[in-house]
């Protein structure tokens, strides 16, 4: 989690919302939030810096800190100030030249500008560990300073020195200053498969000890991204930085003639098995100022275009329950929009009620997400509570289970269109054309109060309805007749009955309806659950009243 030194238009970049409006808040609401997210940030930079501990992701990290930023500009006179050297972490050390940190472009179409007033390209992977400086005089190792502020690090000579990726000397007797990034050695890691898999962290940790073991200090790997003071030419400094001893720096830079070769490049590597986990690629100009012309801001010879977000912080609009036709109960987050890969994300599921209860999540909140298979979004944890915890309207989980919700009162209609939207489907009586948007229009049109009462409509009962014209009209009286013609055990589905075997499938309602908790037992499979889930089913009054229903309307089987 390295602190970036960006600008704040830059740095939100960093952040995957598809809009950013100002929170509906008083000057008094936004003190109340500005100001505790910048001190949960400063302890998160705390952690990181001075203890060698990770307790948020990176990304997560960068967007929390991004938006964060924005809230203080929808307030500037407000909260505190987003510091770029947190406490402890800038040290005392010099560093020799200014380490600049990197501009990020948002998408290719910035790629595109960006490369077409820059000559002599070249593009490498951003490597996703702990920047450091290295000081070389007469080729030995004088000096290693963490990133700090980009103008002051931490003096890591003693940690560093216990590193065998760092060569204590040079083959050659020279002055040079490198630049680079220690990273944790991975075996054939994917970033598009594996993610950062706390990589950064895990090498952070270790330079803030004193002692390294053996087995520790073999783990941290070397990429050398610059040599301040090396030749003017990039290729020749690539050959150089080989010569001395770091040859990664060449097999992992690539010449650029157009953008379609960034995105090459950037593909390939997001994909391909590298020995270090990576966030991105680095686009470079081959000739670039001076060292000692370097400031600690982003230069303009070089930037940065990070991979797809793998997890989004998301701010929590609002909290719905969904009430399915079994009664179980779905907390669903509305969003704030953000984008994941190539999905624009809006709601995201809970999972449980019992899941949402332990989290306690409410409008305001900011909640981690990420792909699940790459397709489906999975809530994963709270980063950020709102310290205005909002009141909601929380359904009685008691009040909803399998067997109830069969009229369509003002506390079952979401039970209720799901029952019906199950029964008219193809688990129930696969009615085509016939979907959830239907039931709902005849729902709001006050035409249902009870789950079978469409069997007895006509012509006048669907007429002035919006949405329903007269040749919808007709589809839905032709389907609702053919409804009566549908065979007894594709009733049963239809009205949620549990599995039942081929047997109590082929038999009629009377049968089933007499049979004991033991007779059901008997059924292969069912234990004594499923026989007490079988026998409520077919004693439910409100299921016996459908079943007298269906017998009036003559349907086989009842």
């Amino acid at each position: 989690m390295q602190t970036p030194l960006l600008s704040l238009p830059t740095l939100l970049f960093a952040l995957p919302l598809l809009a950013a409006p100002c929170p509906d808040w008083s000057d008094a609401e936004a003190l109340r939030e500005i100001q505790p997210l910048a001190a949960q940030i400063a302890a998160w930079d705390d952690a990181y810096h001075n203890h060698g501990q990770s307790p948020i992701s990176d990304e997560l990290y960068d967007q929390a800190r991004a938006r964060l930023a924005h809230w203080q500009t929808c307030w500037p006179d407000v909260g505190t100030t987003l510091s770029d050297a947190p406490s402890g972490a800038a040290g005392n050390a010099e560093h020799p030249v200014a380490q600049t940190g990197l501009r990020k472009l948002a998408d290719e179409a910035a790629v595109t500008e960006w490369m077409a007033s820059r000559e002599n390209l070249w593009v490498q992977p951003k490597v996703d560990g702990v920047a450091v400086t290295l000081v070389y005089r007469a080729g030995f190792l004088q000096q290693a300073i963490s990133r700090g502020d980009g103008r002051l690090g931490q003096d890591w000579t003693a940690q560093v020195r216990q590193l065998p990726a760092v060569p204590q000397q040079l083959p050659q007797r020279l002055d040079a200053i490198l630049q680079g990034e220690f990273y944790w050695r991975l075996d054939k890691h994917v970033q598009a498969r594996d993610g950062s898999l706390g990589a950064r962290g895990s090498v952070a940790g270790l330079l803030a000890r004193h002692s390294l073991t053996a087995q520790d200090a073999a783990r941290i790997g070397l990429f050398i991204w610059d040599w301040p003071d090396g030749p003017a030419e990039m290729g020749e400094r690539l050959q150089g930085l080989t010569a001395l001893g770091f040859p990664d720096s060449q097999r992992f830079s690539q010449a650029l003639s157009t953008p379609a070769d960034a995105r090459q490049w950037r593909q390939h590597w997001y994909r391909s098995a590298l020995p270090f986990a990576s966030d991105g690629v680095v686009l470079r100009q081959g000739q670039r100022p001076p060292g000692a012309r370097w400031q600690a801001t982003p230069p303009h010879w070089a930037a940065a275009w990070k991979y797809p977000a793998s997890q989004a912080l998301a701010v929590v609009r609002a909290v719905d329950f969904s009430i399915g036709r079994s009664g179980r109960i779905t907390p669903v987050l509305r969003l704030q929009p953000v984008q994941l890969d190539d999905r624009r994300i809006s709601r995201v599921s809970v999972g449980s009620l019992s899941r949402w209860q332990e989290m306690d999540i409410r409008p305001g909140d900011q909640v981690s997400i990420q792909l699940a298979g790459l397709t489906l979004p999975r809530l994963q944890e709270v980063i950020w509570r709102t310290q205005q915890r909002a009141p909601l309207r929380i359904p009685d989980a008691s009040t909803y289970h399998a067997l109830s919700c069969w009229q369509a009162t003002p506390d079952c209609q979401q039970q209720f269109l799901a029952r019906l939207t199950w029964l008219g489907g193809r688990n129930g009586l696969a009615l085509p054309g016939i979907g959830a948007g239907t039931w709902a229009r005849l729902l709001e049109a006050g035409r249902l109060e009870g789950l079978l009462d469409w069997l007895h409509f006509d012509d006048r009962q669907l007429k002035n309805i919006s949405g329903i014209g007269p040749r919808s009209r007709e589809h839905l009286l032709a389907r609702f007749a053919e409804a009566r013609q549908r065979p007894f055990s594709q009733w049963l589905a239809a009205l949620g009955a549990p599995s039942l075997d081929a047997e109590a499938q082929a038999s009629d309602w009377a049968t089933l309806s007499r049979r004991s908790q033991a007779d059901w037992q008997r059924q292969a499979g069912v234990g004594a659950a499923g026989a007490e889930q079988r026998w409520a089913f077919f004693n439910d009054p409100q299921v016996q009243a459908l079943a007298a229903q269906l017998r009036e309307a003559k349907v086989a089987g009842f």
